[in-house]
């Protein structure tokens, strides 16, 4: 089975004077399926690393394999293509058009995939439903609750159907039974063979996964089964 994932040796630094050795060398592998969470505290190198996973960032050292495919080789034009087609982004804030309904919210994930629009409203509607808001499907995102519009944003990466589902503090926004919610959603997502990669700095959060990465100083320096976190 190829890895969704496969980081060999990579590290970020910036350049100065001073250098920042924002990401330290690192081996890592996530194979297809797994659920996996990182957690750090605030400025120990988890946005860098979120960055280098989601191809938004270049390592300045090492190889990075997203679905065997030697990203370090790509022109801009085909990262921004791969990271269209193989990454669904969820984030913290939404990032929803408030005055969009959920189903056009949702649609928008395939505006510049050459798709109708006939049918990205029609993938957009399954989807919706898949993640529980079928009965909203027509209300405008400033008119729902934080759950609500955190399932339109997770139906929206989903619609490209991609590799790796890839989520930034997606609870932290959330009340807590908001976000018991949400995470039960990631959890029936994962069962269905989805690979998740949270990043998140609440362990009770880093505890629901298979396996949580630690990273402190830029280092990610431990590897923890589900359940072991302290």
């Amino acid at each position: 089975m190829t890895p969704v994932i496969e980081f060999a040796g990579v590290a970020r630094t910036y350049p100065g004077p001073p250098a920042v050795h924002a990401f330290k060398s690192c081996d890592l592998v996530v194979n297809r399926g797994e659920y996996v969470t990182v957690i750090g505290p605030s400025g120990s190198g988890k946005s860098t690393f979120l960055n280098l996973v989601g191809l938004l960032d270049r390592p300045s050292d090492g190889v990075f394999r997203l679905d065997g495919i030697d990203t370090g080789s790509l022109t801009e034009r085909r990262r921004t293509a791969l990271r269209g087609h193989r990454i669904g982004f969820v984030f913290q804030s939404f990032h929803l058009l408030q005055h969009r309904s959920a189903v056009e919210n949702a649609a928008l994930a395939l505006l510049y995939t050459g798709t109708s629009r006939r049918r990205r409203r029609a993938l957009a509607v399954e989807t919706l439903q898949r993640v529980g808001l079928g009965h909203r499907l027509h209300s405008p995102a400033g008119l729902l609750s934080g759950g609500e519009r955190q399932r339109v944003a997770i139906a929206r990466a989903l619609l490209g159907e991609p590799s790796l589902l890839l989520c930034d503090e997606p609870t932290g926004n959330l009340d807590s039974t908001t976000a018991e919610n949400i995470l039960g959603l990631l959890d029936e997502l994962h069962q269905d063979g989805m690979t998740l990669l949270v990043v998140t700095h609440d362990a009770q959060v880093a505890a629901r996964a298979e396996r949580t990465l630690v990273i402190k100083d830029g280092v990610l320096n431990e590897q923890r089964p589900n359940g072991v976190l302290r």
